[in-house]
């Protein structure tokens, strides 16, 4: 039987030799010195070479435990070389039939129907929230447990409705799958009715114009990135949908050094899809000028701080409130509310146009047939109303830029 010592001390030669150990297991010496593990065997009347990979990588008693499995295999009448070369195509066709690899040929085929933005959306809540725990593993060995283990931390972040999101997008990989005829079961169906349920209302927010300017102060007081608190300005100042900040393009601006700078806001990005003009104050006009030296050379208005050609975090302007202490009690949605609350009450004959300007869908085909262009000055007058307001007594925006006051 082979030691170890023989092995270490065993010196190359002018042509290859073995050192035999036992049951058919040798190891090969190069020339080059190199110690490679070899098995010779017979099946089917044929002497046939198994190879274990080369010492000291694999051991003696790692090169004997293989050696061992393969008598195994033979007394069962199976022969070693076969074996590993099926296991090895199952590992193949395992990485091929992965939930990584079947979401991105899933995903590759449905972006074309998607708008850019909710394909990049799509694709980064399974880059992050899925694939570094179920990407690796073959689509059929997913199992509903293995889903709910992905979906519950989510749920406690808490983000309930993205859950609910990554799991409707998990189970439409996984029914691609199926017609593929690669997988078999929708484990992130069944694990529906285990989910944490989503409470429908209203969005929190505060609606007294005092407590909004508080709102706007503790945030913008708070340490974080000149652009994330520039975009939760710019969020309250334009009372658009959060969305609509995250995707937000340079392109989209109009006459911002003239007297009557808009907004305009396609239709593949507004939740009714329809275009919607949003005319600027002039503190929202100054914000953008000071964002443009952050952020003008990209495309994007409000870019995600590691990747400038991704839209910033959906999260961004949530965590920034949440860290100002108004988690649950004001969200990024929220300063709709608080706008449509202080102007109706301030305006009370102006509801239409303050529904204008929220981009609320009219109730009536009447009241759609309106051109809102008819309505865009008083619709500016009352977004320098709102923004004379809200800003009263706040810092410049050298101060939520840098961080200190001016």
């Amino acid at each position: 039987m082979l030691t170890d010592a023989a092995i270490r001390t065993a010196k190359r030669a002018d042509k290859p030799y073995k050192l035999t150990d036992q049951a058919g297991l040798y190891l090969r010496v190069t020339p080059a010195g190199s110690k490679l593990w070899r098995m010779r065997y017979e099946y089917g009347r044929k002497e046939k070479l198994l190879s274990f990979g080369p010492y000291p990588e694999v051991s003696l008693a790692e090169a004997r435990d293989r050696r061992d499995a393969a008598k195994r295999l033979l007394r069962e009448g199976r022969d070693p070389s076969l074996e590993r070369k099926l296991e090895q195509t199952r590992t193949r066709e395992a990485l091929a039939n992965s939930f990584e690899a079947v979401a991105r040929d899933w995903h590759a085929r449905m972006a074309s129907s998607w708008t850019e933005r909710h394909a990049s959306d799509v694709w980064e809540s399974l880059k992050q929230g899925v694939f570094p725990t179920l990407g690796s593993l073959p689509i059929r060995e997913i199992t509903p447990p293995m889903v709910l283990g992905v979906l519950r931390p989510i749920e406690a972040r808490p983000a309930v409705e993205t859950a609910r999101r990554v799991r409707q997008r998990m189970s439409a990989v996984f029914v691609y799958a199926i017609a593929l005829g690669i997988g078999e079961t929708d484990p992130a169906a069944i694990v529906k009715g285990a989910m944490a349920p989503l409470v429908k209302g209203r969005q929190p927010a505060i609606t007294e114009l005092a407590e909004a300017r508080e709102v706007l102060a503790k945030v913008e007081a708070i340490p974080a990135h000149p652009v994330t608190k520039l975009a939760s300005r710019f969020l309250a100042l334009t009372v658009v949908r959060p969305g609509e900040i995250r995707g937000a393009a340079w392109v989209e601006f109009e006459g911002l050094s003239g007297p009557d700078p808009i907004w305009c806001i396609p239709t593949a990005r507004m939740k009714a899809k329809r275009e919607h003009v949003v005319p600027l104050s002039r503190q929202a006009v100054d914000l953008l000028s000071a964002l443009r030296v952050l952020t003008g050379r990209g495309p994007l208005v409000f870019p995600n701080a590691r990747h400038a050609h991704r839209p910033m975090s959906e999260n961004a302007i949530g965590y920034l409130l949440n860290r100002a202490g108004y988690h649950h009690r004001h969200v990024p949605h929220g300063w709709r509310a608080t706008f449509s609350t202080v102007m109706n009450e301030a305006y009370p004959a102006d509801r239409h146009v303050i529904d204008l300007m929220l981009a609320h869908a009219p109730q009536d085909k009447t009241e759609a047939a309106y051109n809102r262009a008819l309505h865009l000055p008083r619709r500016r007058e009352l977004a320098q109303v709102w923004a004379n307001m809200l800003l009263e007594g706040a810092v410049d925006l050298e101060t939520v830029v840098v961080g200190r006051r001016s």
